[in-house]
C-alpha cells in the first residue's frame, strides 16, 4: 500500500466542500466549521486510546481508520494536504526524536 489512497481520499474530501450536508456527512461536518471537525477528531483520538488500553488490535485498526479519516478532513477543511504531512514526516524520518522535539521548543521559543 502507498500513499496513493491518502491521496485519493484526499480529491473525494475535497469535492465534499460546498456540497449538500444533508446528502453527505464530510459536506454537513464542513457545514458545521471548524468547531465540530476538531471535536470529531478529539472523539476518535480518545476511542483510539482506549482501543488501544483494551488491546483488541481489530478495534485499534478500526480506530485508527476513523481517526486518520477525520484528521484528513480537517486538513482538507484547512486547504492542507497529506502530501504536506509526509513531507514534514520524511524530513523527521532518521532524526533522533529527542532531537526533533528539542529543535521545535528552540523555535518556538
Amino acid at each position: 500500500m502507498s500513499d496513493e489512497i491518502l491521496t485519493r481520499l484526499h480529491a473525494v474530501l475535497l469535492s465534499r466542500k460546498g456540497g449538500d450536508p444533508r446528502a453527505s456527512y464530510v459536506a454537513s461536518l464542513y457545514d458545521k466549521g471548524i468547531d465540530a471537525i476538531l471535536k470529531k477528531v478529539g472523539e476518535e483520538a480518545v476511542e483510539t486510546v482506549i482501543a488501544g488500553k483494551d488491546g483488541k488490535p481489530s478495534e485499534v485498526i478500526h480506530e485508527m481508520a476513523d481517526l486518520w479519516f477525520h484528521s484528513l478532513v480537517l486538513l482538507a477543511h484547512l486547504d492542507l494536504t497529506p502530501a504536506q504531512v509526509l513531507a514534514e514526516l520524511e524530513r523527521r524520518f532518521g532524526q533522533s526524536g529527542l532531537t526533533e522535539k528539542a529543535a521545535r521548543g528552540e523555535a518556538r521559543s
